[in-house]
């Protein structure tokens, strides 16, 4: 038989947070973001629960043709746009929305030919200081667009560096309504932190990313659950083992965890080539029969070590839940070190995942 371990992706609590997302935002288009293949997802797995967006958002050219493959009609937004002239050809083929935030794109687009109208989300770096034109050059670059016979709509658009954090927004609004002052278009700001927090960014387009996930941009400052968020991705194993460790026994690669007293140590088929971050220290929540405990010692590459001192029913075969349903993402992530974003994506291939 297979490895017991799969990911279950939730495609009902993917269309319950996309509904999330347009309560928040009732006025604004959504561009679903599935970049990274659906935040680990899977884009085919994903799309039947995100169907009801108004467009999607990714990076890659080759998701896009998947998105239009899937029978996608509606708009399609390369967040990143296009690299070379000849990535133009299948902008134009599958009729894609492209951003645009660098002279050097400006000058692709004014040197190719398209068969279609071409419509663009421009750039500003109003603070971020990743992509964009900045504030002062932002009215020139849409001039420029605009003088482009292939470009049809001019979508104006930023990115905030700090929705989910104390500095907040407005520093980037100011830079935006500066740079944007006097310029016609329809706007896109605001990510999920964003749209779920910040209000007046909503403009004509949100684009939610994690919270379609069911994580909370806040992490656990803020949890999903209170949000309305429901999880999206459910990581199971079970027990392949059960050790009986004496008092002062220890646990795993490095001897990191030390017995007090005599206990019942579960091994589960699950480990840092899964996906699971090697780095969550002892005490890491999890659940075995549906009951919260912890992983104890070090996450090795196929395995790690649970304690099942507070389940004493369970036997090899028990189904041990790493994340997803009765176990945020978030706060494993947190006793990790690092958020559920990383979690989502860095699901290994070969662990198997089933849509439900």
């Amino acid at each position: 038989m297979p490895r017991p371990i799969k990911v279950s992706i939730h495609t009902a609590a993917l269309a319950h947070n996309l509904d999330v997302a347009r309560r928040h935002a009732p006025n604004a288009k959504v561009w679903a973001v599935v970049k990274a293949n659906a935040y680990g997802h899977g884009i085919e797995n994903a799309y039947p629960g995100l169907r009801d967006a108004d467009g999607f958002g990714l990076l890659d050219l080759e998701e896009a043709v998947r998105v239009r493959e899937l029978g996608w009609a509606g708009p399609i937004l390369l967040l990143e746009g296009f690299f070379t002239p000849s990535d133009l050809a299948i902008v134009d083929k599958y009729g894609l929305t492209t951003t645009v935030h660098s002279d050097d794109q400006l000058r692709m687009l004014e040197t190719t030919r398209l068969t279609k109208p071409l419509n663009v989300q421009l750039k500003m770096n109003s603070g971020m200081n990743r992509l964009g034109f900045s504030p002062e050059r932002y009215r020139a670059a849409w001039e420029r667009a605009r003088a482009i016979p292939g470009v049809s709509q001019i979508v104006l658009m930023t990115h905030f560096s700090d929705a989910d954090g104390p500095r907040g927004i407005e520093h980037q609004m100011e830079a935006f309504e500066r740079g944007a002052r006097d310029v016609p278009g329809e706007r896109s700001l605001a990510n999920s932190a964003a749209t779920l927090f910040h209000p007046q960014t909503h403009a004509a387009w949100v684009r939610p990313g994690i919270m379609l996930y069911g994580s909370s941009p806040k992490g656990l400052e803020v949890p999903a659950s209170e949000l309305g968020l429901q999880p999206t991705m459910t990581l199971e194993s079970e027990l392949i083992g059960i050790q009986e460790v004496p008092a002062g026994g220890t646990v795993g690669y490095g001897s990191l965890f030390t017995a007090d007293a005599p206990m019942r140590v579960g091994t589960v088929a699950c480990g840092y080539a899964d996906g699971y971050p090697r780095v969550a220290p002892s005490g890491t929540p999890v659940l075995v029969d549906g009951v919260r405990t912890r992983i104890v010692g070090r996450v090795s590459m196929d395995m790690l070590a649970v304690d099942l001192t507070p389940v004493p029913q369970a036997r090899v075969g028990t189904t041990v839940t790493l994340w997803g349903r009765g176990l945020g993402i978030d706060e494993v992530a947190a006793s990790a070190g690092t958020l559920g974003y990383e979690l989502m994506c860095a699901v290994a291939r070969r662990v198997p995942v089933h849509a439900n």
